[in-house]
């Protein structure tokens, strides 16, 4: 029965169970530097904010302006700093090494090698993402 009380209690999910849940919690831990993130949560979010950069250039040619890019890059930029240095940290590597990127050519290809690594069971920077119990010694 379309807009029962029911259906108006529930909120709005983009799929239900969907990949949408691994960009809002990125963006509400958005200046968090501190823990882990997983592989999956870090190429998750960068698969949807990929998709709505690409979405908001579309609309910025279409309206004749960059306005709608620049304004979603600068409210993402500390978010996304964040995320991958969770994620560094998840490889077992310190956030410092965000800062590799700043290599020329090198620096990109090196930092997405280090992303694309398999987790630490090293629990310097907290404990693996989803579990309170220690990851078990390989």
């Amino acid at each position: 029965m379309a807009g029962s009380a029911l259906d108006e209690a529930r909120p709005f999910v983009l799929l239900p169970g969907g990949p949408m849940h691994y960009y809002t919690d990125v963006l509400k831990k958005y200046a968090v530097f501190g823990g882990r993130a997983t592989r999956r949560e870090f190429w998750m979010f960068w698969l949807i904010d990929t998709a709505l950069v690409i979405a908001l250039i579309v609309l910025g040619d279409a309206l004749g302006t960059s306005i709608p890019e620049t304004v979603y890059g600068a409210a993402v930029l500390l978010p996304s700093l964040a995320v991958t240095v969770r994620r560094l940290h998840d490889t077992g590597r310190s956030g410092w090494m965000v800062l590799i990127a700043l290599l020329p050519l090198i620096g990109y290809i090196w930092l997405l090698v280090l992303l694309a690594s398999k987790s630490s069971t090293d629990e310097s920077y907290g404990p693996y993402p989803g579990t309170a119990d220690p990851l078990p010694a390989l």
